[in-house]
């Protein structure tokens, strides 16, 4: 099976960046501790731009994928999220090339 990847791009709203920042900070944990097909989950604040945020999400399979988004904490994210997100994009990516970690 091949891998599954995102990238999303959060903007969010005036003054709501500590407040997001935290509520990944709790998802982030969830998903270390409970999601082993879940290979990368990082989110990072893009220099210059303070209300984004950018996640790179790698999943070992579609499985993974399905199964990440059942979770409680990633549903509860998704839902606050839109407290402290003006907009959200998603692409979905296709790894090809590259050094990625391996199931």
């Amino acid at each position: 099976m091949s891998q599954v990847a995102l990238c999303v791009r959060f903007t969010l709203r005036d003054g709501a960046g500590e407040a997001f920042d935290e509520l990944v900070r709790q998802a982030a944990a969830a998903v270390l501790e409970h999601e082993p097909g879940t290979l990368v989950y990082a989110c990072t604040e893009v220099e210059g731009a303070p209300d984004q945020r950018v996640f790179f999400e790698l999943y070992a399979d579609r499985a993974a994928f399905d199964e990440h988004g059942r979770q409680p904490h990633v549903r509860h994210f998704l839902s606050e999220s839109k407290n402290y997100a003006e907009s959200t994009e998603i692409d979905r990516l296709r790894p090809y090339a590259g050094k990625y970690p391996s199931v």
